[in-house]
């Protein structure tokens, strides 16, 4: 069996993602001792022996769904979003005034196009107020995308909002950059299981580990409550369209 904790694993979270996972496991009864770590997420994901892992919406939409189900989305309280929602922000050079609109005749950092807070979302949330940016550039995480504007090789970027909040109290990005404006909230990234695994159980596993774990590392993994957000929701948010797509990508 397959159990991971990718998404929001920032080397000084690992202790603190590994003890949730053992109380996760513990509630369960079974499971693998350790998180896998040096899998791709495609391979992690689509692997029939899943148990337990953090998707994106975007993947979850275009290509997870009939193949894993939802075990529910974790609420990480964040500001200006229901429980069990998130949002990207748009970030800058902290020394750079330019709004959006002005930011968007430049270059537009993004994690990988299958991202939803990184590239689905900010793009139609730019398509809306008729911007497009006049180029892009991937950098492979939401991380890199920060650094690539705080370093100057990108004029802008659209972060998770939970990931810009923990590299901001575990990076000096924080100090770098400065937030800019934000898409509206969709549905958190899911926790999900193969299809051949008992959903119900799993859920009701990660409830007691989130009640059970200790004030310290519910704070740094910004855990509140484990929500109940159906597939349907997931399904409808829009991606951006073809015509945006290939201005970025010919």
């Amino acid at each position: 069996m397959i159990a991971a904790l990718g998404m929001y694993d920032l080397p000084s979270l690992r202790p603190a993602n590994d003890r949730y996972w053992s109380l996760i496991r513990s509630a369960l009864g079974y499971g693998p001792v350790e998180l896998t770590r040096d899998a791709e997420p495609w391979d992690i994901w689509l692997n029939p022996d899943l148990l337990f892992a953090q998707a994106c919406g975007m993947p979850f939409r275009t290509r997870l769904y009939g193949h894993v189900q939802l075990v529910g989305t974790p609420d990480y309280g964040l500001s200006g979003c229901p429980p069990g929602h998130y949002r990207s922000v748009f970030v800058a050079r902290a020394r750079d005034s330019r709004g959006l609109a002005d930011l968007s005749r430049g270059t537009f950092a993004y994690n990988e196009t299958t991202s939803q807070s990184g590239w689905a979302g900010p793009l139609v949330h730019l398509e809306k107020m008729g911007l497009c940016p006049l180029s892009g550039l991937e950098t492979g995480s939401h991380a890199m995308s920060a650094r690539a504007v705080a370093e100057g090789e990108a004029d802008f970027a659209a972060l998770d909002a939970l990931t810009w909040l923990m590299l901001k109290e575990h990076t000096k990005l924080g100090t770098e950059l400065r937030d800019v404006d934000a898409t509206e909230p969709t549905p958190a990234l899911p926790y999900v299981t193969s299809g051949t695994k008992d959903a119900t159980a799993v859920a009701k596993a990660v409830r007691h580990a989130i009640n059970a774990l200790p004030p310290r590392d519910r704070n740094a993994l910004h855990l509140l409550d484990l929500i109940t957000i159906p597939a349907q929701d997931y399904l409808a948010i829009p991606n951006p369209s073809p015509n945006m797509v290939k201005q970025l990508i010919p």
